[in-house]
Order: C-alpha cells, then structure tokens, then sequence
C-alpha cells in the first residue's frame, strides 16, 4: 500500500512539473536544476591538486544543504590546462559554451590577463586564488576577483623584512611571467621607500620550462657578485631547481640569504616528507605563507582532509582559499535569486555576424545576471574556512597577512608574522586588529633565525665578490698640506694623516677588503673635490680617502663614514704684538665697568652714611669732615681697610653685601691682571667673519676647498672679493703683503700653518661646523663597517695616537690673541651690583619709614614751642634738624663700646 502511495504521489510531481514546463517554458528554462561552474588548473601542479579536492570538497558540502541554492545543485566543472596557455583559453571558451555562471581560475596570470578580456565581454565572473598579479587591475579588468591576498602585499612583507634585518641590496631571481616579473616590479618599488634596492635581476624561462642550465648560468653570475641576500619569486618546480643548483655551487653555506615566496611554503605544506636532498637544498630558507587564522571550521576541514584526498597530498592555504571561492560564488548565486534574478543568456550581435566562418562562435552567449553576480561577489560578507571573508573599495581581501617560516634540518619553524596592519610580529595579527597600528622599527619583531649553514647570528648581507677586482679607492693628489694625504714622488706610494686612518680602520673590519690607491689630480694644484666625489656617485670609482669634508651637497649623491677629525672654517689674519705700557693696570676691566665700580664705590659710602649719621659719632662732624669719611670709607672698603665702625642693623647688611661684591671684583681683577702681564698679547682690526662679510677687503681661500662656494652662496661675498691661494706659502705671502685680509680654511689645515707662523692668528669662532670623512657609493655597506672600524679607533685611543704622529704641532702655542684674553665687563658682573644696589634701595626705605615714624611723634613737641604762623621752609628745616640730629642714647652706648675697647687693650 505505501509503494503504491509513494508511485501515485511521483507520478503526481511529475504531471505537476510537465504542466509548469508546458505552461511556463521559459520560467523552467531560467531557474535550471545545475548552476554550473568552471574550474581550470593544471591539476598536476601542487596548487592543482589540493585545490581540486577543495573545490569538490566545497561542491559537496553546498549540494547536502538545500537552503543554500533552494534545492538546485552547484556543478564545479574541472579543465586541466596542463600548463599551456591554449588549452586553458579553450577551457574557458568551453565553459562560456555550456552556461557557466562563473570561471575558478586560470591558475596562471598570464592568462588571467588573457581570459579577463574575454570575460569582460560575455559578463562571466573569473574568480583565481593563485593569479595574483599586482598588475592584474579591477579596473582594466572588472570581472577578474583575486579571492586571496595580492602579491603585492607579499612584496611588502618581503621589503619589510629586508629593512628589519638591516640589508641595504638584494637580487631578485624570478621567473619571466607577468605574476613574477610584476612582483619584482613592485618589490623594488617597495624597497626603494625604504632606502634599499635590487641590486640585481635574475631572469629564467617561465615555470616549468627552466632548464638546469638556464638556472646554472644565472646562479654562476650571483657567485661573483657582492650582495648576498636572494629573494626568489617563482614556482615550485623552477624554485626547488634553483635551491638544487644553489646547493651544488655552495650557495646555501653561512653568508647567505634566501628568501622565497610563497611557493616555498605551500611544497613544506603539501609534500611530506621531503626527499632529503630537497630538505637539504632549502635549510636555512625564509619563505611567506598566507596566513589563516584558527578557528573549528577550520580544524575540523584539517581534520576530513586526509579522506578527501586519500592521503594523495597534504593541504595548503591556497586549498581553503579553493573551498572559500566556491562557497562564495554559491553564496552570490543564492543572493541573485533572492534579488528577483535568474540564469539566463543572450546571444552577441558582433557573433552572430560571424556566422559565416568555421568557428561555431555564435555559441558564445552573454550571462544576463552577470555583472548583479559579479556586484554580490565582491560585496561578499561571511566568515569562510581562511577568517573573514571581505573586499575592501579596491577589491582587496582586508587584512592580509602571512606567516614567515623558516626551514630548517627538522622541517620548519615559524618566527613571527606579517600583516598589512602591524607588520612584523610575534603574535598573530587577528589579535592586534583591535589595536592602533603601529609600524615604527621599534615594534617590529621576530623569533631568531636559523640561517644557511645553521648560523644563528644575522648575516652581514654581502661581502667582496670573488671576480678578482680590487676596490678602486681614489686619493686626492694634493699639493698643499701633504701631511694628510700625499703621493710619493715618483711611486704609487700612499702616505699621511688620512691613510693611516683608513689602513688602522680596514684592520679592524671583519673581513678581508682588496684594494687600490688610485691618485685624482695633476700634482701641480690641488684637485676639486667636488669633481672627485662625483665621480664616486657616477661609479668611476669605488671611494675616496683623504681629507673630504662633509657637507650637504656631497652627502646628496655619496654616503660618508663616521667622521674621523672634526674640523670647521676659520678665518686667519695678520696680528701684531701688543706691549706692555704704563697704563697695563687699566685693561682688565672696559671703561664701563671701571665707572659702575666706581660709582657703586660712593653710592655704598653715601647709604652707609646716611644710615649711621644720627647714632655713629665717627660719620659725624663738620661737613668737609663727612665728605672725606664718605669717600676714605667707601674706597678703604676695596681693601677690607675701613677703620669707622657701623653701628646700625641695616649699615651693616649693606656693608656685609658690598664687601661680597668687592671679594669678586678684587679677585678678578687680579687674575686678569695676571695673565695680561705674563701672557703675550696679540691684536687686529679682523675680529672674525663678521668683520670680513661688512668690509670690502679680499679673502684668501684655498684652491679646491668647499670654502669658496660656502662664502659665495652661504654668506653671498662676491666672487670679485676671493682669491684662490694653493700653499702655505701663499698664505703667507698674500697676507703679509696686504694681498688678501685674511683667508679662510678648515681648522686642520689652518693649525698647521700656524704651528711655524706666530705673526698670524685664527680670528674669531669657528663659523662653519664641518667633519672629514671617507666617502663611498649610495647605500654601500662598506660605509657602515668603516664606520663601526672609526669608532673602534676612537675609544681604543689609535686615533688620537695617528693624530699626534702626523698633525701634533704648537710652536706658538704660547700666544695668545687679543679675543682670547678679552676683558671684563659689565656683562659678566651685573648681577652682583644688582644684588647690591636692592639692598641699598631697600636699606634707605626701611630707614626712611622708621625716619617718618620717629619725626610724626616728634613734631608736635616742635609745633608747641614755635609760632603757628611758620612757613612751609621752617617745618622743613625742623625735619631736617631732626634727620641730622643725634641720638643720645646711641651715643652713650657707643662712648660704653669704645670705653670697653680702650680697657681691654
């Protein structure tokens, strides 16, 4: 009875839909039972094969739930390329035949750029997880969705790992293909923001096509050349052929760098275990791998993997990427009809007039609902088995971000992560989103890393190439000042001041570094050293020692090491000795300090009287008497020798204060004094550079230094003014024949011509602060570790020692100039009589008000005993007798004190 129930009611459906067909044709027609989808790979790649099971993974797990595309069923459509190019374009072409909603693929960018055109055309959404060509624009290209992160992004980590180890060159063997060729592209793009660059690219057949020879030949090339950091940027079977060749020609031993894309990754993860002359070719390797953060649904995929794929291949990102993409598109197609859409197509007009040909075109037809598929892909929301699933406005996947894993001789290691928000870490980035990005050096970190050779300590980078050339190390031939470089007559020799430095540094540098001397000049005048350090920039040369110095328009196209001697311009002029005469005593203090000394001298003795005057019987008397105490007390007080007694509180602080300032003042004076009588004095009208730039005297500078230009351009003296001088000799003569007023140079050269010639003196402060330094190409590592050899010399005391042998001269040290030996003025002392004249100020107040007190109680005696018709002159000369009166009671006490005086003596 249920059989026969079960009959009836199929039977029943199947009138039903006959009906709808019949009735509604073209309903029928638009909502199909299979949405189809095309995948084209070359499935016998890696990537092919783990997304192969994913797809068909992600097919099945869409098809058991109903709700997803209302019953219909999703069809993933495999097409092996098998690694050619046409056969993918007749997959595509196959598929766009057979009503393909939308295309997983092509594998390979070279034909994404090929298909996208051809999808643009027919509204067919390409959607590849592996062609993730930086070039492969939305714009250009709008119906091209890469659904994980763009090389670009990869690029970026690769540069910023780069920049934290602290490498300044890199070489770049990649693959001839648009994904890699354009990933070097950006790489170097992205290395030159951080003052790095490619030093060097590699070019081999594109994947598979690279033969042993091709590789062999490029590798031999690398082998001779200075920088040691290889960042590879191809595909598996081409990668490991190159690892293979690097082996055998010992480029994976200590003081080596490779760094692979992700290729690298996805061998580690999906073939296991490794042959171990695989294993052993890679050890020591850097490689990226997209990062996917953990969650069940990715677990518990890891977990069915070995049964879908039988243990054929193990899993890699780019397989959840697969499984993602297809739930994606099933998730668009559900959206479509949600939104009223449906699956249909329409013929091409340009096709249908093609007719006539051969090639069953007209079977191309346009998908109606493509570009509303294309518009719910990449306004995809969910949460797939990669993390959060969401383009940004540039179609990007937010948050890219990789894992750096590092091979070693057990597999592999992870040593932190890279994301487009944080950048280098040691903690997954989903868990820094929450936080402010923050990509200073200062946060960057890694775990250590095992590299080539099983070295632990970071390599240096590079190192000399081993083509047998040595570095051509210009020295300028000068002809003046041969203490610090100078060639030898007649021989290749070297020898001075600066090339001992350079020979001490290169002994302490951690390897070996072959050069030669190579003079620059004609060894009649000095070179210009302008002309010699752009011949470094213009790779003439390898660098330069000598005495360089280091200003900004050079520091533009060279880098200089640290400064080993510091120097600066100076300007040096004629002086003459100043004798002593009889008016010697005078010049310790200016005109202006000697009178505010002498004035504070009198206004002291003139409060202390007033102060004392009522109630001190030794500053009183008949007027002239009180004028000659004013003045002996206040000038015996620059002695201490001041016989009058201060009786009152406030004489007394004011004195007590004076007597401080007179301390300083005595005491300076005497060791002004001092050395103006013992050291010999010497004078000129040339004060320094100021004086030079307000007159219209001419100025000597020395052929070949950067003085000329920096008083032209810096300080704007015509040119008209400047006279070129080539030896001390010059100098000598143009300054004492009133040729020049002076001359300008650096201070080294400057001592030196003074250590023999006392009648010249440097004039002035040094005006301009400059440095000496070795100067070397661009961004060359050279520079770092002489850098780090200079310092070395430094703190052990070599330097100073090299210094002292070539340069430690000083006949006329014993002179000393008149700026030297300047003196003292109110500047240096305005303090003090600040000090002392508030206290004389408020000393005359407080006296003042007890003054007032005392006469108000006072005056009505005076008012009683006089007429009340007195005028105003006769209160005043009430209140002045009272001022000038005396105080009895203060002068029995002092005849009390004196009294004592004379018993105890």
């Amino acid at each position: 009875m249920s059989l026969l129930m079960t009959m009836i009611n199929l039977v029943l459906l199947l009138s039903i839909f006959i009906l709808f067909v019949q009735v509604f044709p073209e309903e029928a027609a638009l909502r199909p039972n299979v949405v189809n989808v095309g995948a084209i790979f070359s499935f016998d790649t890696i990537n092919g094969k783990v997304a192969k099971v994913a797809m068909k993974a992600a097919e099945d797990d869409i098809n058991s739930d109903p709700s997803i595309l209302g019953g219909r069923k999703l069809f993933v459509a495999l097409h092996d390329s098998n690694y050619s190019s046409f056969l993918s374009f007749i997959g595509a072409l196959q598929f766009m035949e057979t009503d393909t909603v939308a295309i997983i693929g092509p594998q390979s960018s070279v034909m994404a750029h090929v298909l996208s055109h051809l999808a643009n055309e027919l509204h067919v959404p390409l959607l590849s997880f592996t062609a993730l060509d930086p070039g492969l624009s939305p714009l250009q290209y709008p119906f091209f969705v890469q659904t994980a992160p763009n090389d670009e992004f990869q690029m970026i980590a690769i540069a910023e790992m780069v920049s934290y180890f602290g490498w300044a060159e890199v070489i770049a063997v990649f693959s001839d293909d648009n994904q890699n060729r354009n990933g070097i592209i950006m790489l170097d793009d992205q290395l030159a923001e951080r003052r790095c660059r490619i030093s060097y690219k590699a070019t081999l057949p594109p994947d598979p096509m690279a033969k042993r020879s091709d590789v062999l030949r490029e590798l031999a090339k690398i082998q001779m050349m200075e920088s040691r950091v290889i960042v590879l940027n191809t595909f598996s079977k081409t990668g490991l052929l190159v690892f293979e060749v690097a082996k055998s020609l010992g480029m994976m031993e200590k003081g080596y760098v490779w760094i692979a894309s992700t290729w690298l990754s996805t061998v580690l993860d999906s073939t296991s275990p490794l042959k171990p002359e695989t294993a052993n070719s890679i050890r020591g390797a850097l490689t990226l791998r997209p990062h996917t953060p953990d969650s069940k649904r990715k677990r518990d995929f890891i977990s069915r993997w070995n049964q879908l794929s039988n243990g054929s291949i193990g899993l890699n990102p780019y397989g959840l990427f697969a499984y993602d993409t297809v739930w994606m598109i099933a998730r668009a197609v559900k959206l479509l009809f949600d939104q009223g859409g449906n699956i249909s197509f329409s013929n091409d007009e340009r096709l249908i007039s093609l007719t006539g040909m051969d090639l069953n075109l007209s079977a191309l037809s346009i998908f109606d609902g493509g570009k509303q598929l294309l518009k719910n892909v990449i306004e995809t929301k969910m949460t797939g088995l990669t993390g959060p699933v969401r383009f940004n406005q540039d179609r990007f996947l937010i948050n890219p971000s990789y894992d750096i894993i590092n091979t070693v001789e057990t597999g592999y290691r992870q040593v932190g992560y890279w994301s487009n928000h944080s950048g280098l870490s040691i903690v997954p980035p989903e868990t820094l989103y929450g936080k402010k990005p923050n990509r200073s050096s200062s946060n960057q970190h890694l775990d250590s890393v095992v590299w080539p050779g099983g070295e632990t300590i970071k390599p240096r980078g590079w190192v000399f190439p081993n083509n047998g050339r040595e570095l051509r190390i210009v020295v300028p031939n000068r002809v003046s000042y041969r203490d610090f470089v100078s060639v030898v007559n007649g021989t290749n020799k070297v020898q001075g001041y600066c090339i001992d430095v350079f020979l001490a540094a290169i002994k302490l540098m951690p390897y070996a570094v072959p050069y030669r001397f190579i003079p620059f000049g004609n060894g009649h005048e000095n070179p210009s050293y302008y002309e010699l350090v752009s011949k470094i920039a213009a790779g003439v040369f390898d660098g330069a020692v000598g005495d360089i110095a280091i200003v900004t328009d050079r520091t533009r196209i060279v880098d200089f090491t640290q400064p080993y001697i510091e120097s600066g311009l100076v300007v040096v002029a004629p002086v003459k000795k100043i004798s002593s005469n009889p008016w010697s005593f005078s010049r310790p203090f200016t005109p202006s300090m000697w009178a505010v000394t002498a004035a504070f001298f009198l206004i002291v003795g003139s409060v202390v009287w007033v102060l004392e005057h009522r109630i001190n019987d030794e500053f009183r008397g008949s007027p002239r008497q009180q004028i000659v105490t004013i003045l002996t007390f206040s000038f015996s007080t620059m002695f201490f020798s001041h016989r009058e007694n201060t009786v009152s509180t406030l004489g007394r602080l004011v004195l007590i204060i004076w007597l401080f300032v007179v301390l300083i003042i005595n005491s300076s004076y005497t060791a002004s004094l001092t050395s103006i009588l013992t050291v010999q004095q010497l004078s000129s009208p040339i004060k320094g550079i100021d004086t030079l730039i307000s007159s219209s005297e001419r100025i000597g500078f020395q052929i070949g230094s950067f003085a000329e230009r920096y008083l032209t351009e810096e300080l704007g003296i015509p040119k008209s003014r400047l006279v070129q001088l080539g030896s001390p000799e010059d100098y000598a003569r143009a300054l004492e024949k009133r040729q020049v007023a002076a001359v300008v140079d650096e201070r080294p050269y400057v001592d030196l011509f003074l250590s023999d010639r006392c009648e010249f003196s440097i004039r002035g402060q040094e005006f301009s602060k400059r440095a000496w330094g070795f100067a070397f190409p661009r961004d060359s590592p050279l520079a770092i570790d002489m850098s780090t050899a200079i310092l070395a010399l430094s703190e052990n005391g070599e330097l100073q020692k090299i210094h002292d042998k070539w340069l430690s001269r000083s006949a006329c040290s014993s002179e000393k100039s008149e700026d030297e030996a300047e003196q003292l003025d109110l500047q240096s002392f305005w303090g003090l009589f600040l000090i002392c004249g508030i206290a004389c100020v408020l000393a005359l107040f407080v006296y003042s008000l007890l003054m007032f007190r005392q006469y108000s109680r006072h005056c009505p005696e005076e008012l009683d005993s006089t007429s009340r018709n007195n005028s105003f002159s006769a209160h005043l000369r009430t209140c002045l007798s009272f001022v000038d009166g005396k105080v009895e009671k203060s002068k029995s006490s002092s005849k009390r004190k004196r009294d004592s005086m004379h018993s105890d003596v």
